[in-house]
C-alpha cells in the first residue's frame, strides 16, 4: 500500500465531482494503466480542440452558440489537462517516471 503522500490523482472524478485517488505500489497495474490511457486520450482531445480554435475565432460568420460551445469544451478540457499535470507532478515527486 502506498503512503498517503503517494496517492495518485486519477483522471476522473467520483460522485459530486470529488477527486478519485489510487493507492498502489504497482504503477504498472490495471488501474494505473487505465488512468494512463485515459490521460493520453484527454491530452489528445485537448490537442485536437486547440487546432480548432483559430479557425473558429477567425471565422467572421461563426455563431455565438458555436463560440460558447467552444469555450465550454476548452474549459472542460483545461480542467482535465490540469488534473493530468497535477497527477503527473505528484508521480514525479514520488519516484522516477516509468515508461508507458
Amino acid at each position: 500500500m502506498a503512503a498517503p503522500n503517494e496517492l495518485r490523482l486519477l483522471p476522473w472524478t467520483g460522485p459530486g465531482g470529488k477527486p478519485c485517488y489510487l493507492s498502489t505500489d504497482d504503477r504498472g497495474g490495471y488501474l494505473s494503466r487505465l488512468a494512463d490511457s485515459i490521460e493520453a486520450i484527454q491530452l489528445g482531445f485537448a490537442a485536437e480542440l486547440l487546432e480548432q480554435v483559430p479557425d473558429t475565432l477567425d471565422d467572421s460568420d461563426v455563431e455565438p452558440d458555436e463560440v460558447h460551445s467552444l469555450a465550454r469544451d476548452l474549459t472542460d478540457t483545461l480542467r482535465d489537462v490540469l488534473r493530468v499535470a497535477i497527477s503527473r507532478g505528484h508521480l514525479l515527486a514520488v519516484g522516477p517516471p516509468q515508461e508507458l
